[in-house]
């Protein structure tokens, strides 16, 4: 497992490493799952409904918690859900992309998926420092001073609201890290589902090995 410090308040993470991963292009079956659960939410949600969500309201509380504007810096999940409910569907990026995009809207809490050969440990999840910042994922550059960030040696990486490209998966990526930003209000029973329910998909449609799961909580001052 890759070592991970929390420096942040009211979040547990969930952690999830896999030794081994095959990237390729989503399976019809994975496609078909990813539209059905997108498509029932689709039916039943509003971009209003989306903010009343338990999950989404305990992220932002989070986020609030972390002095940031969730509505100016809006979650992942948040914003997968609200284009969902805009009714614009979901990218279809790769296998382990769609795998996590899909736990994203089922439990309205971030994710994050990275290139574990190209994080450095160890690993902190802290608030981004003055002049810190990242090449983001659809984004040209990711200025992350007082930011949610998850830093390796070589600095900020990723984040719950846009991850870097330093670490991304692409169709090279052979080993894995998956992190859930749950808030703190979250059981480990919910956070155990959702890290059971990404490594089950992982095995099935990404051929995953040697997977480890493990919820960090910055309370109990652990290291993974």
């Amino acid at each position: 497992m890759i070592p991970i410090r929390i420096s942040l308040s009211s979040v547990r993470l969930g952690l999830l490493d896999a030794a081994t991963v095959h990237t390729e292009p989503a399976t019809p079956a994975l496609v078909e799952e990813l539209t059905s659960v997108a498509g029932k939410l689709a039916n039943s949600l509003t971009v209003e409904a989306v903010a009343e969500m338990e999950p989404v309201r305990a992220v932002r509380a989070m986020f609030r918690a972390w002095g940031l504007d969730p509505s100016k810096y809006r979650p992942s999940a948040e914003a997968l859900l609200r284009r969902i409910a805009q009714g614009k569907g979901l990218y279809q990026i790769s296998n382990i992309v769609d795998i996590v995009n899909l736990g994203q809207i089922e439990t309205g809490w971030p994710y994050g998926c990275y290139d574990r050969d190209r994080v450095q440990p160890p690993v902190t999840l802290r608030l981004g420092e003055r002049g810190e910042k990242y090449e983001g994922i659809g984004r040209r550059v990711w200025h992350l001073d007082g930011r949610p960030v998850l830093a390796d040696s070589e600095g900020p990486f990723g984040s719950p609201i846009s991850d870097s490209t330093r670490t991304m998966v692409t169709p090279e990526t052979r080993s894995l890290v998956v992190t859930i930003f749950a808030p703190a209000s979250a059981s480990d029973a919910a956070i155990e589902q959702a890290l059971a329910r990404t490594a089950a998909r992982l095995e099935r449609w990404a051929h995953a090995e040697g997977i480890q799961q493990e919820i960090l909580r910055r309370e109990a001052g652990k290291i993974a």
